[in-house]
């Protein structure tokens, strides 16, 4: 038996890891995750002006290309569970999962992590510090509805719509197109053609995906373990320092990649089940224990406000106004690539999930069926921080301020309901299980980046990008905590936006040969004179 084949046998595993690498795409997204860790522990200082330059690139040159491309994606996404391109499938084959699962894979993996570390502290700061889209002044009961509003534009549709489009993107031409792969660069199949998706530009759209999935996820890793952290410390007084940071972060990346090994039937669909239902529970426990009937009238307004401005919001770029624009880079710019970071991993994952499924369903269980579970967290939970604070039942004014970590904000609230230790052990069970769901399926999916696009990668190839996860994370939070993680996630999603653009038009190209024309009829043209008509069959008979 060929080392390969000896999937038993160490050779053989280590025969199998070798065999499906994709030498290109792994060498080069090794190689600059590996550079960047190792010139952290040579020179911090230098990593640190080094991000902090290249988000300084971002902000003030490429904010407004990051607004107008993603209402461009949502804008299609809605055409496509509206419109006639929503019946077209992914494969001939009947799908692999009921749909509860695959919501519920597709959420907990796709952004479910953030869900839950901004849910209870977002809105604080919009309660403070309004948009200055809306003339609303800070610590006001108006400035309450506005701040429920902005939060739910952030975590409702458009940051979902970027991962749905990859998703798409990949799916739909890895199961219609015997020679085109499962991976991020498959998404650009229309315009760069099947036989050049081994060719150069193809390489680097897939090693921008590795690194750009190494900067987002490790950005979401470090954003949870960090709350789960100042959990301890709030809580329990338990101090780490940088040291334990790396332990419990260890820690966590050992979870996950077990969870990872016993694949996505044992083990994330099991855990994404988990989570989501534990997720509602807390949810509506937060309803009935909360101001439930602020908590409905101020979901109603904020709901419908989004709505009402959701193409202003969009577009807003401050322009003209005093502080507006470091605000929307503060603010909407940094979800908008924090998101377009994680749009490779999520996309390739999404497609993983959907064989059988119509575009219709994945498009609208990625911004719709998400966002409908994602509104009433944010409305109960964060809803809840803003009417407690205003009342003065809790002081979250050390966040606003910046004087704590926002990571605090979910233990200050919970600690001011009936059983708070409850609900506390509760949170940081979510924290940690959406953690892990989100990291095994993100290594999943560079394993399959860096392996031509097989769905089922070898082990060795899933704890190496494991183990570089999870070190990423922590030194992420050591260099500089939420901040540090912020500039990462701007620096590596800002280039994706014109991924996911570029993704887009290929599918629009692609449906209209294979649905039906949007605007204009087959034999309609756009300049000069029309073609002859020939006579129609009526006429031949009438001729006759």
């Amino acid at each position: 038996m060929s080392d390969v084949d000896g999937a038993g046998e160490p050779d053989g595993a280590i025969g199998r890891f070798r065999e499906e690498l994709d030498p290109v795409v792994f060498l080069f997204g090794a190689g600059l995750t590996i550079g960047l860790i190792l010139l952290y522990f040579l020179d911090p200082g230098l990593v640190q002006r080094g991000i902090a330059a290249g988000e300084t690139v971002m902000y003030s040159y490429l904010n407004w290309a990051l607004l107008v491309i993603v209402f461009l994606v949502v804008t299609f996404l809605v055409y496509l569970i509206l419109g006639p391109w929503g019946r077209l499938r992914f494969g001939d084959e009947s799908p692999e999962y009921s749909f509860f699962s695959f919501f519920a894979m597709l959420y907990s993996a796709g952004f479910a992590a953030g869900v839950v570390f901004w849910g209870p502290t977002e809105a604080l700061f919009y309660y403070a510090n309004p948009s200055p889209l809306f003339d609303v002044e800070g610590g006001t009961a108006e400035a309450m509805t506005i701040a429920i509003q902005q939060t739910l534009f952030h975590w409702a549709v458009p940051q979902l719509a970027v991962f749905t489009i990859m998703g798409i993107g990949i799916g739909y031409y890895a199961y219609n197109y015997e020679d085109v792969p499962l991976r991020v660069s498959s998404a650009l199949t229309p315009l760069l053609g099947r036989k050049n998706l081994d060719g150069p530009i193809a390489k680097v759209v897939d090693v921008m995906a590795v690194f750009a999935t190494i900067g987002g996820v490790a950005t979401s890793l470090g954003f949870i373990g960090s709350q789960f952290i100042e959990g301890l410390q709030y809580q329990w007084g338990i101090d780490l320092g940088t040291t334990g940071i790396i332990l419990v972060v260890t820690a966590m990346t050992l979870a996950f990649t077990i969870s990872m090994v016993l694949g996505v039937d044992r083990g994330i669909r099991r855990l994404s089940n988990f989570n989501m239902i534990l997720f509602v529970i807390l949810m509506v426990a937060t309803l009935i224990v909360g101001p439930t009937a602020f908590l409905v009238l101020v979901g109603t307004q904020a709901l419908g406000g989004m709505f009402n401005d959701f193409v202003a919001m969009s577009l807003f770029t401050g322009a003209g106004v005093d502080g507006g624009t470091t605000w929307m880079n503060s603010w909407t710019v940094f979800y908008w690539a924090w998101a377009l970071s994680w749009s490779p991993f999520a996309g390739l994952f999404i497609a993983r999930i959907s064989k059988g499924r119509t575009v219709r369903e994945v498009a609208f269980t990625g911004i719709a069926a998400t966002s409908a579970a994602s509104i009433p967290w944010f409305i109960f939970v964060g809803g809840t921080a803003v009417w407690s604070h205003h009342n003065g039942i809790a002081d979250f004014g050390a966040v606003i301020a910046g004087e704590a970590g926002a990571e605090v904000s979910g233990f200050i609230l919970f600690e001011t309901f009936p059983l708070g230790t409850v609900f506390i052990l509760a949170f940081m069970i979510l924290v940690t299980t959406f953690f892990i769901t989100s990291a095994d399926s993100s290594t999943l999916a560079v394993s399959m980046m860096t392996t031509g696009g097989k769905a089922e990668p070898s082990n060795i190839n899933r704890v190496f990008w494991g183990v570089l996860l999870g070190m990423m994370a922590a030194i992420l939070m050591t260099l500089g905590g939420v901040n540090a993680l912020q500039s990462a996630a701007i620096i590596t999603g800002t280039p994706f936006a014109f991924v996911c653009l570029f993704t887009m038009i290929g599918l629009i190209r692609e449906f209209v040969s294979d649905g039906s024309r949007v605007l204009l009829q087959e034999d309609s043209w756009l300049f000069g004179a029309g073609p002859k008509n020939e006579p129609s069959a009526a006429e031949l008979s009438d001729d006759d």
